[in-house]
């Protein structure tokens, strides 16, 4: 991975202090719109019983509500150390401590390594990535039965509004990247899900592809 979007730049941008604001906002509010939109399209699906494979879970919110709903248990993938110490301040006490597995790594690159999963989540996570072939190429080999992303919808002022964003970005070396869901559907099909579900929101898309 380029120095755009690799691991130090994203710990720039997702940093220790964004970490720790986001445990006390969930624990204050709970889950924001979008990922409380994917634990209940999850639900729907049945989550009783199925292992869950987070990429980029951050604190690991959704991970804890599927717990919660029935789920065996859960891995988390995530970029840089940032997250670590939060996510376990929020995990602990949980019930869930021994159920949940946390990996810092690169995903794209370190696919091999991690075991695949009933449920595959990717909230926000395509759009800090340049390599959407690759990211969610692997996240689809990954999950057995359902994967379920959200990222910026596809419009034009969507992508105004997100090259207005990343001019400040630059000093971080940081980039986000609005992908086009064309590519995104091939991708996936090409890895054997079919989509089951899109809506797109004010500015997050929900997209959800099954296996078979």
């Amino acid at each position: 991975m380029s120095d755009c979007c690799s691991p130090r730049a994203y710990g720039r941008v997702f940093s220790e202090k964004s970490a720790w604001k986001q445990v006390r906002r969930y624990r204050r509010r709970g889950l924001d719109g979008t990922s409380r939109q994917i634990v209940d399209l999850l639900k729907v699906r049945g989550v009783e019983g199925r292992t869950v494979l987070e990429v980029g879970g951050g604190i690991g919110a959704i991970q804890l509500e599927l717990l919660r709903a029935g789920a065996a248990r859960a891995v988390s993938i995530e970029l840089t150390p940032t997250y670590e110490a939060a996510a376990a301040d929020l995990l602990r006490g949980s019930g869930f401590e021994d159920r949940v597995e946390r990996h810092v790594m690169d995903f794209a690159e370190a696919a091999a390594e991690v075991e695949a999963a009933d449920l595959v989540v990717l909230n926000r996570v395509i759009c800090c990535y340049p390599d959407l072939p690759k990211l969610a190429g692997a996240a689809a080999e990954h999950a057995r039965e359902v994967l379920v992303l959200s990222f910026p919808k596809e419009r034009l002022w969507t992508r105004a509004l997100v090259v207005v964003a990343n001019l400040p970005m630059r000093l971080a070396r940081f980039r986000i990247f609005v992908h086009p869901v064309r590519l995104l559907r091939s991708v996936t099909a090409d890895r054997g899900l079919r989509p089951a579900f899109d809506r797109a929101g004010v500015f997050w898309e929900v997209a959800v592809f099954e296996r078979g």
